[in-house]
């Protein structure tokens, strides 16, 4: 049975729906113009060749995307869901090696989950953990943010943050809550076993009984000026500075 469908747009979201063999593209809409590039960025391997494409005009793709006011760049795609990883498994099978997740409590904005998405991506973060009711997980936008890299993340759905972060704490995971009155900076901490960097929604933070769960609460060292920064700018600063330690071990 096939799963629900929806539509993506954008160059780099919808070529790596295609390069993943994993992600069921049902219908291609493209200009001229995207077809020739997409051989550009494909020269190897003929990314159209089992989808069915449909050639449009710009004007006519416009429709796709004009609601949410993006750019499909003369990409558009109707993609099936991805099969959801099983968060439980996941730290079965990797019970050998440190993992590092991210979770995301209440926030629900698509374009910061989305950049926050890429950064996990470019950093090499195991998975984000989020509350399942909060995940747009059929959003243009949030795909278009996520500029491709949602194909390359481990998204965990759960129903409930709380009792994830004590399953995990009983299983050995340390949780950090970044928090602008943390205790101390995030530079600071060794960052050893497994890890769980915990953040707060774009307005109000954490919730009072989510930050229970933290072990630790740290903070972004930053200008005083400044009161606080966009989570997507936070947790990339963050999931850089773990990749550059983990390099450097």
């Amino acid at each position: 049975m096939n799963k629900s469908s929806f539509f993506i747009v954008g160059q780099h979201a919808v070529i790596e729906a295609l390069k993943n063999p994993k992600r069921k593209v049902l219908r291609l809409f493209l200009t001229e113009e995207s077809k020739k590039n997409i051989h550009r960025k494909s020269p190897r391997k003929n990314l159209l060749e089992e989808v069915k494409v449909y050639f449009k005009t710009k004007r006519e793709l416009d429709k796709y995307s004009t609601k949410e006011n993006l750019l499909h760049q003369g990409y558009v795609a109707e993609v099936e869901h991805l099969d959801k990883p099983i968060l439980k498994e996941f730290v079965k099978e990797n019970n050998n090696k440190d993992i590092v997740f991210a979770c995301l409590d209440s926030v629900t904005d698509p374009r910061n989950i989305g950049s926050l998405i890429r950064s996990a991506a470019s950093f090499n973060i195991d998975g984000i953990i989020i509350k399942e009711r909060h995940f747009p997980n059929e959003s243009k936008l949030m795909y278009k943010a996520a500029s491709g890299a949602i194909e390359y993340v481990n998204i965990f759905e759960v129903s409930n943050i709380n009792s994830t972060l004590k399953n995990l704490k009983d299983k050995n995971f340390w949780i950090y809550g970044f928090d602008g009155n943390g205790d101390k900076k995030f530079t600071d901490i060794e960052w050893k076993g497994n890890n769980i960097l915990l953040f707060g929604s774009e307005g109000s933070g954490m919730h009072e009984h989510t930050a229970k769960y933290a072990d630790f609460l740290v903070k972004i060292d930053m200008d005083k000026k400044i009161e606080s920064l966009n989570i997507s700018n936070s947790a990339a600063i963050v999931f850089h500075h773990l990749s550059y330690i983990k390099k450097k071990s």
